[in-house]
């Protein structure tokens, strides 16, 4: 058997435009857009530039994108309430909290 070249940027566009085409169907369908909170906690360069193009690619797909920035010392009491109060947010459908 022999080695399958896998194009990883065409696969992760086809999965990108079904979410699109999933959303536009839950928007037209049911009259939901779907939410994704991202919580930054600390200014760790490499997790900004994760946490910005998630927030590209979920407008992209037609979501709403809610952002959070913490600083490095916050309390895990704190985060936590955070991640409370948007679980508890019926605009936010999902919670992506991005540590150092």
């Amino acid at each position: 058997m022999g080695a399958r070249i896998i194009d990883g940027r065409g696969f992760a566009a086809g999965v990108r435009a079904r979410v699109a085409e999933a959303v536009g169907r839950l928007r037209s369908g049911h009259g939901l857009v779907p939410g994704l909170a991202v919580v930054l906690v600390g200014e760790d360069p490499a997790s900004q530039v994760y946490v910005r193009n998630k927030a590209v690619q979920t407008r992209e797909a037609g979501m709403a994108s809610f952002e959070h920035r913490l600083a490095a010392e916050t309390p895990q009491a704190a985060l936590l309430a955070l991640v409370a109060r948007l679980n508890a947010d019926p605009a936010v459908h999902g919670i992506l909290v991005q540590l150092p």
